[in-house]
Protein backbone atom coordinates (compact mmCIF):
# COMPACT_ATOMS: atom_id res chain seq x y z
CA UNK A 1 0.00 0.00 0.00
CA UNK A 2 1.26 3.45 -0.90
CA UNK A 3 2.08 5.77 1.97
CA UNK A 4 0.57 9.21 2.36
CA UNK A 5 2.73 12.06 1.05
CA UNK A 6 2.83 15.75 1.71
CA UNK A 7 1.47 17.92 -1.08
CA UNK A 8 2.05 21.65 -0.87
CA UNK A 9 0.37 23.88 -3.45
CA UNK A 10 1.07 27.51 -4.36
CA UNK A 11 -0.66 29.87 -6.79
CA UNK A 12 1.99 31.91 -8.64
CA UNK A 13 2.27 34.60 -11.27
CA UNK A 14 4.28 33.93 -14.42
CA UNK A 15 7.26 36.04 -13.33
CA UNK A 16 7.67 34.25 -10.01
CA UNK A 17 7.14 30.88 -11.62
CA UNK A 18 9.74 31.50 -14.33
CA UNK A 19 12.34 32.39 -11.70
CA UNK A 20 11.51 29.29 -9.66
CA UNK A 21 11.65 27.12 -12.76
CA UNK A 22 15.16 28.36 -13.57
CA UNK A 23 16.44 27.59 -10.07
CA UNK A 24 14.72 24.23 -9.85
CA UNK A 25 15.98 23.21 -13.28
CA UNK A 26 19.56 23.90 -12.21
CA UNK A 27 19.30 21.61 -9.16
CA UNK A 28 16.77 18.89 -9.98
CA UNK A 29 16.32 16.35 -12.76
CA UNK A 30 13.65 16.88 -15.38
CA UNK A 31 10.78 14.42 -15.21
CA UNK A 32 11.19 11.39 -17.48
CA UNK A 33 7.88 12.21 -19.21
CA UNK A 34 9.01 15.67 -20.25
CA UNK A 35 9.08 16.50 -23.94
CA UNK A 36 11.84 18.26 -25.85
CA UNK A 37 10.95 21.62 -24.34
CA UNK A 38 10.50 20.13 -20.86
CA UNK A 39 6.69 20.36 -21.01
CA UNK A 40 3.99 17.76 -21.45
CA UNK A 41 0.20 18.00 -21.46
CA UNK A 42 -2.05 16.30 -18.93
CA UNK A 43 -5.65 15.34 -19.72
CA UNK A 44 -7.88 14.24 -16.84
CA UNK A 45 -11.53 13.17 -16.77
CA UNK A 46 -13.00 13.55 -13.28
CA UNK A 47 -15.91 11.52 -11.92
CA UNK A 48 -18.34 12.25 -9.12
CA UNK A 49 -21.53 10.75 -7.74
CA UNK A 50 -25.07 11.97 -8.34
CA UNK A 51 -24.76 14.48 -5.47
CA UNK A 52 -21.29 15.70 -6.49
CA UNK A 53 -20.09 14.60 -3.06
CA UNK A 54 -16.39 14.80 -3.95
CA UNK A 55 -16.77 18.44 -5.00
CA UNK A 56 -18.86 19.22 -1.91
CA UNK A 57 -16.27 17.62 0.39
CA UNK A 58 -13.55 19.76 -1.23
CA UNK A 59 -15.62 22.92 -0.86
CA UNK A 60 -16.24 22.11 2.80
CA UNK A 61 -12.54 21.48 3.36
CA UNK A 62 -13.09 18.04 4.88
CA UNK A 63 -9.86 16.54 6.19
CA UNK A 64 -10.68 13.15 4.65
CA UNK A 65 -11.84 12.99 1.05
CA UNK A 66 -11.14 11.32 -2.29
CA UNK A 67 -11.74 11.61 -6.02
CA UNK A 68 -11.59 9.41 -9.11
CA UNK A 69 -10.14 10.40 -12.46
CA UNK A 70 -9.01 8.85 -15.73
CA UNK A 71 -5.86 10.35 -17.18
CA UNK A 72 -3.55 10.27 -20.18
CA UNK A 73 -0.62 12.37 -21.28
CA UNK A 74 0.22 14.16 -24.51
CA UNK A 75 -1.51 13.08 -27.70
CA UNK A 76 -1.47 9.34 -27.07
CA UNK A 77 -4.84 8.32 -25.67
CA UNK A 78 -3.98 4.62 -25.87
CA UNK A 79 -2.12 4.74 -22.53
CA UNK A 80 -4.94 5.43 -20.07
CA UNK A 81 -4.82 5.24 -16.28
CA UNK A 82 -7.55 5.11 -13.66
CA UNK A 83 -6.55 6.93 -10.48
CA UNK A 84 -8.07 7.29 -7.03
CA UNK A 85 -6.55 10.14 -5.05
CA UNK A 86 -7.22 10.27 -1.34
CA UNK A 87 -6.45 13.12 1.04
CA UNK A 88 -6.16 12.71 4.81
CA UNK A 89 -5.31 15.66 7.07
CA UNK A 90 -3.41 17.45 4.32
CA UNK A 91 -1.46 14.40 3.12
CA UNK A 92 -2.23 12.51 -0.08
CA UNK A 93 -2.13 8.98 -1.40
CA UNK A 94 -2.78 7.80 -4.95
CA UNK A 95 -3.71 4.40 -6.37
CA UNK A 96 -3.68 3.75 -10.10
CA UNK A 97 -4.09 1.06 -12.73
CA UNK A 98 -4.00 0.85 -16.49
CA UNK A 99 -7.21 0.73 -18.53
CA UNK A 100 -7.79 -0.66 -21.99
CA UNK A 101 -9.87 1.42 -24.42
CA UNK A 102 -12.61 -1.20 -24.10
CA UNK A 103 -12.65 -0.86 -20.31
CA UNK A 104 -12.77 2.91 -20.65
CA UNK A 105 -15.83 2.72 -22.90
CA UNK A 106 -17.66 0.42 -20.49
CA UNK A 107 -16.80 2.59 -17.48
CA UNK A 108 -17.99 5.82 -19.09
CA UNK A 109 -21.21 4.17 -20.26
CA UNK A 110 -21.87 2.67 -16.80
CA UNK A 111 -21.83 -0.87 -18.22
CA UNK A 112 -19.08 -2.14 -15.95
CA UNK A 113 -20.66 -4.69 -13.59
CA UNK A 114 -18.62 -7.55 -15.07
CA UNK A 115 -15.36 -5.93 -13.96
CA UNK A 116 -16.32 -6.39 -10.31
CA UNK A 117 -16.18 -10.16 -10.78
CA UNK A 118 -13.40 -10.30 -13.36
CA UNK A 119 -10.98 -8.16 -11.32
CA UNK A 120 -11.91 -8.60 -7.64
CA UNK A 121 -9.90 -6.77 -4.96
CA UNK A 122 -8.60 -4.19 -7.44
CA UNK A 123 -8.99 -0.47 -7.88
CA UNK A 124 -11.02 -1.13 -11.03
CA UNK A 125 -13.51 -3.30 -9.13
CA UNK A 126 -13.80 -0.72 -6.36
CA UNK A 127 -14.45 2.07 -8.86
CA UNK A 128 -17.07 0.05 -10.73
CA UNK A 129 -18.78 -0.76 -7.44
CA UNK A 130 -18.97 2.96 -6.67
CA UNK A 131 -20.32 3.65 -10.18
CA UNK A 132 -23.15 1.18 -9.72
CA UNK A 133 -23.83 2.03 -6.07
CA UNK A 134 -23.47 5.80 -5.97
CA UNK A 135 -23.90 6.82 -9.58
CA UNK A 136 -20.37 8.01 -10.30
CA UNK A 137 -20.16 9.45 -13.81
CA UNK A 138 -17.91 11.80 -15.83
CA UNK A 139 -18.29 15.43 -14.72
CA UNK A 140 -15.53 17.55 -16.23
CA UNK A 141 -12.31 17.43 -18.27
CA UNK A 142 -9.27 19.23 -16.90
CA UNK A 143 -6.31 19.98 -19.19
CA UNK A 144 -3.02 21.73 -18.47
CA UNK A 145 0.65 21.96 -19.42
CA UNK A 146 3.08 20.53 -16.90
CA UNK A 147 6.76 21.01 -16.22
CA UNK A 148 8.07 18.55 -13.63
CA UNK A 149 11.28 18.05 -11.67
CA UNK A 150 12.33 15.18 -9.43
CA UNK A 151 14.79 14.49 -6.66
CA UNK A 152 15.00 10.70 -6.65
CA UNK A 153 17.07 10.21 -3.49
CA UNK A 154 14.53 12.03 -1.30
CA UNK A 155 11.53 11.07 -3.46
CA UNK A 156 10.58 14.70 -4.10
CA UNK A 157 8.55 15.83 -7.09
CA UNK A 158 7.96 19.47 -8.01
CA UNK A 159 5.44 20.30 -10.73
CA UNK A 160 4.47 23.53 -12.45
CA UNK A 161 1.02 23.47 -14.06
CA UNK A 162 0.19 26.22 -16.55
CA UNK A 163 -2.87 27.13 -18.60
CA UNK A 164 -5.34 25.02 -16.62
CA UNK A 165 -8.63 24.70 -18.48
CA UNK A 166 -11.91 22.81 -18.17
CA UNK A 167 -14.53 21.36 -20.50
CA UNK A 168 -17.93 19.79 -19.94
CA UNK A 169 -17.79 17.81 -23.21
CA UNK A 170 -16.78 14.65 -21.39
CA UNK A 171 -17.86 12.31 -24.18
CA UNK A 172 -15.01 13.65 -26.35
CA UNK A 173 -12.27 13.17 -23.75
CA UNK A 174 -10.13 10.78 -25.79
CA UNK A 175 -10.52 12.61 -29.10
CA UNK A 176 -9.82 16.06 -27.58
CA UNK A 177 -12.56 17.44 -29.83
CA UNK A 178 -13.91 19.92 -27.30
CA UNK A 179 -13.76 23.55 -26.28
CA UNK A 180 -12.04 24.29 -22.96
CA UNK A 181 -12.24 27.43 -20.84
CA UNK A 182 -9.55 28.77 -18.47
CA UNK A 183 -10.28 28.33 -14.78
CA UNK A 184 -7.78 30.87 -13.46
CA UNK A 185 -6.93 34.47 -14.12
CA UNK A 186 -4.50 35.08 -16.96
CA UNK A 187 -0.86 34.31 -16.11
CA UNK A 188 -1.75 32.57 -12.84
CA UNK A 189 -0.47 29.02 -12.46
CA UNK A 190 0.02 26.28 -9.84
CA UNK A 191 3.22 25.05 -8.23
CA UNK A 192 3.04 21.74 -6.33
CA UNK A 193 5.69 20.16 -4.11
CA UNK A 194 5.21 16.49 -3.20
CA UNK A 195 7.42 14.66 -0.71
CA UNK A 196 7.35 11.96 1.95
CA UNK A 197 8.61 12.91 5.40
CA UNK A 198 11.10 15.76 5.12
CA UNK A 199 11.57 18.27 2.33
CA UNK A 200 15.30 18.84 1.63
CA UNK A 201 16.40 22.22 2.93
CA UNK A 202 17.71 23.48 -0.41
CA UNK A 203 14.32 22.90 -2.07
CA UNK A 204 12.52 24.46 0.87
CA UNK A 205 14.83 27.46 0.59
CA UNK A 206 13.99 27.99 -3.07
CA UNK A 207 10.29 28.13 -2.22
CA UNK A 208 10.61 30.23 0.92
CA UNK A 209 12.84 32.77 -0.83
CA UNK A 210 9.82 33.77 -2.91
CA UNK A 211 7.52 34.17 0.11
CA UNK A 212 4.85 32.04 -1.50
CA UNK A 213 1.51 31.45 0.20
CA UNK A 214 0.11 27.96 0.27
CA UNK A 215 -3.28 27.23 -1.24
CA UNK A 216 -5.68 24.28 -1.26
CA UNK A 217 -6.45 24.83 -4.95
CA UNK A 218 -8.38 21.90 -6.48
CA UNK A 219 -8.35 21.66 -10.27
CA UNK A 220 -11.42 19.45 -10.22
CA UNK A 221 -13.49 21.71 -7.97
CA UNK A 222 -12.69 24.96 -9.77
CA UNK A 223 -13.03 23.30 -13.16
CA UNK A 224 -16.47 21.98 -12.26
CA UNK A 225 -17.52 25.43 -11.02
CA UNK A 226 -16.27 27.01 -14.24
CA UNK A 227 -18.27 24.74 -16.56
CA UNK A 228 -21.40 25.06 -14.43
CA UNK A 229 -21.30 28.84 -14.88
CA UNK A 230 -21.30 28.54 -18.67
Amino acid sequence: MRQYRNEWKYCCGEGTLAALETRLGALLEADENSGKNGVYTVHSLYFDDYRCSCASDTEAGLSKRFKYRIRYYGDDARFIRLERKEKLYGRCRKESCLLTPEQYEKITSGDCADFIYEFPDTLLARFCTDILTYGFEPKVIIDYERTAFTELAANVRVTIDRNISASKDTENFLTRDYLAIPIQQKARHILEVKFDGILPSYIRRIISDRELSQTSFSKYYYGLCAVKRR
